[in-house]
């Protein structure tokens, strides 16, 4: 059995639930800079996923930037303005992390016009928004405070951390990915390891995905993913400085701030553990293929090159126009419009189909076809 499938892997890290609550903006602070690299052993790339697996961290601290640049079209920008969350898939994000154990952990996003925090301490779970200064508490339920992280099964979009990008990443590792060992890294002054997954399948718009192992701590410092065809990171998130040392309990400690508006969220059946069904047993959305190469697909109503349904507002109108601007496409599976970025495609069909993936147009049509 492979280890990657034998346990969770990185349990210690910082929720992926907690940054998708408190991610929303960012300040753009350059580039990660490049660093010596550095003399070490020789490991294998078993041996590092082993790492991976048993690294054992009593705490750290430390500051994250992320970088995006997924070349989307200018229906993103729209996408944007209404969900904070879409704000990750372009430009340069600076967070600042504290992890003490599996039940104290806190992010602070910073940005041009302040600070959001997600602070876990226990059962107890505070957001901040220091623009609007205010401030939400709820009680996690037992079922939830045990388990690792503070948001249960929920999934972001983008990771905030280079851990958590690794962890997903690792998760279907076999047997889609050739995998391999990089060259040595220094990431945050500390000395690396690199770890190079490259999907087999030649459909994949993923070229690379590159993650720095610290060489002492086996934790990931830094997570790369490369387009194909591109020598520069479509993505990436690294630690630009990090300390080991458990954070003090003070961290945890939210003290809300003069003149500040707390709401209380009650504990419901939403803290409770409960079973998601897979993909394929929605009615209307199945995938196709497996690994680096899946694709979704909804049947969501006719959105293709007629128009966009929901055109009655405002808002509705100006998508339905920048869908009609990208380009037609056609084939023996029917026509549609394209919606191409670094990392991935969307198709969507004049019958009401949207189908997605980090995948090629060819493999797009391809699957509209079954």
């Amino acid at each position: 059995m492979s280890v990657l499938k034998s346990r969770p892997v990185l349990r210690w890290l910082v929720p992926v639930a907690a940054a998708v609550t408190v991610i929303g903006g960012g300040a753009a602070v350059g580039t990660f800079a490049a660093e010596a690299e550095p003399s070490l052993p020789p490991r294998t790339a078993a041996q590092l996923l082993v790492d991976l697996q048993t690294s054992q961290l009593e705490g750290l601290s430390g500051t994250v930037v992320q970088r995006a640049d997924l070349g989307l079209p200018p229906i993103a920008g729209l996408a944007a303005g209404s969900n904070d969350l879409a704000a990750l898939a372009s430009g340069t994000h600076t967070l600042r992390v504290w992890h003490s154990g599996p039940d104290r952990q806190r992010i602070a996003l910073l940005d041009t016009l302040g600070e959001r925090d997600l602070i876990r301490n226990g059962q107890d779970l505070w957001t901040w928004d220091s623009r609007g200064n205010t401030a939400t508490h709820r009680t996690l339920g037992s079922e939830v405070a045990g388990r690792r992280g503070t948001g249960g099964d929920a999934a972001p979009e983008l990771p905030a951390t280079p851990a958590q990008a690794a962890d997903q990443a690792l998760a279907a590792i076999e047997p889609s990915t050739v995998v391999s060992v990089g060259r040595a890294a220094t990431v945050a002054g500390r000395e690396a390891y690199e770890l190079v997954l490259e999907p087999r399948d030649e459909a994949s718009l993923v070229h690379q995905v590159r993650i720095a192992i610290d060489a002492d701590e086996h934790v990931p410092l830094r997570f790369e993913i490369f387009a194909t065809g591109s020598d520069q990171p479509a993505f990436e998130v690294a630690f630009t400085e990090i300390d080991f040392r458990r954070p003090d309990a003070d961290q945890f400690t939210f003290n809300p701030p003069p003149g500040v508006t707390v709401q209380e969220e009650k504990a419901d059946r939403r803290d409770r553990p409960a079973p998601r069904p897979a993909l394929p047993e929605h009615p209307r959305v199945r995938t196709v293929g497996t690994g680096w190469t899946t694709v979704l697909v909804a049947q969501v109503g006719e959105v293709g090159a007629k128009g966009a349904a929901g055109t009655g507002s405002p808002a509705g109108g100006e998508i339905a126009g920048v869908l009609g601007s990208l380009p037609e496409v056609s084939g023996a599976w029917g026509s549609g419009r394209l919606f191409t970025a670094k990392l991935f495609n969307v198709l969507l069909t004049d019958d009401g189909r949207v189908l997605a993936g980090a995948v090629t147009p060819e493999r797009l049509y391809e699957a509209a076809r079954g």
